[in-house]
């Protein structure tokens, strides 16, 4: 499913796939390859950009910024500004946001045990 806004995805959504809402709207708002990585980066502290992207590693500046914006604008990160020079920005969970920590870890526990081993 791409991501579309809010709007269409409940209307759309609310129309045909009354029984699969819920599992539909929790996959639109983490569409996004990093999403689901930045999420549990930040569960544990608030975050800086840079820490972010240096954890991630392989992930562009634009992309970075793009998932950073959607995860904020669908209330899941925090962004705080703080009137410093140069300006500090920090990351982190909304009440929203801690709600869906205990998914991504179920998701990490499922991984470990049938993925692959890294060796």
């Amino acid at each position: 499913m791409s991501r579309i806004n809010e709007d269409e995805f409940s209307e759309e959504c609310k129309k045909d796939h009354r029984e699969l809402y819920g599992i539909a709207y929790t996959q639109n708002i983490l569409s996004g390859r990093w999403k689901y990585l930045i999420l549990w980066f930040l569960k544990f502290n608030p975050r800086r950009y840079n820490e972010i992207k240096t954890h991630l590693g392989g992930i562009s500046q634009g992309s970075l910024t793009k998932q950073l914006r959607e995860l904020e604008a669908d209330g899941l990160i925090n962004r705080k500004i703080y009137p410093e020079v140069p300006p500090r920005v920090e990351y982190s969970l909304t009440l929203k946001g801690e709600e869906l920590i205990p998914i991504i870890d179920l998701m990490e526990h499922f991984g470990k045990k049938f993925g692959d081993k890294i060796e």
